[in-house]
């Protein structure tokens, strides 16, 4: 199933896409992406606000492989996934 809802570029290269999560509390994640591959910005729909606003401040600025990297694998309890390791899969998309 394709979990990405939209998608798009800017005629300035930022590309924006939102995706839904699957597992997790949040029911979206709207991602934007400049053309260096940086994250621009990161905002959770639903979910525990006060983590999931935490985890778009703390990659904001950050490169999109470093991200994956530091976020891919993240599980919440007994979930085998988690918003940050959800939004690690989003970014995938940006490679």
């Amino acid at each position: 199933m394709n979990q990405i809802a939209y998608d798009n570029t800017t005629p300035q290269g930022t590309r924006t896409i939102e995706y839904i999560p699957q597992g997790v509390c949040s029911r979206l994640i709207k991602i934007e992406v400049d053309t260096n591959k940086t994250i621009v910005n990161v905002a959770y729909f639903m979910g525990c606000s006060g983590n999931t606003q935490g985890i778009g401040a703390l990659v904001k600025g950050m490169k999109v492989e470093e991200a994956i990297k530091r976020l891919e694998g993240i599980r919440c309890g007994q979930k085998s996934t988690s918003c940050p390791d959800q939004l690690a899969q989003a970014l995938k998309n940006f490679l």
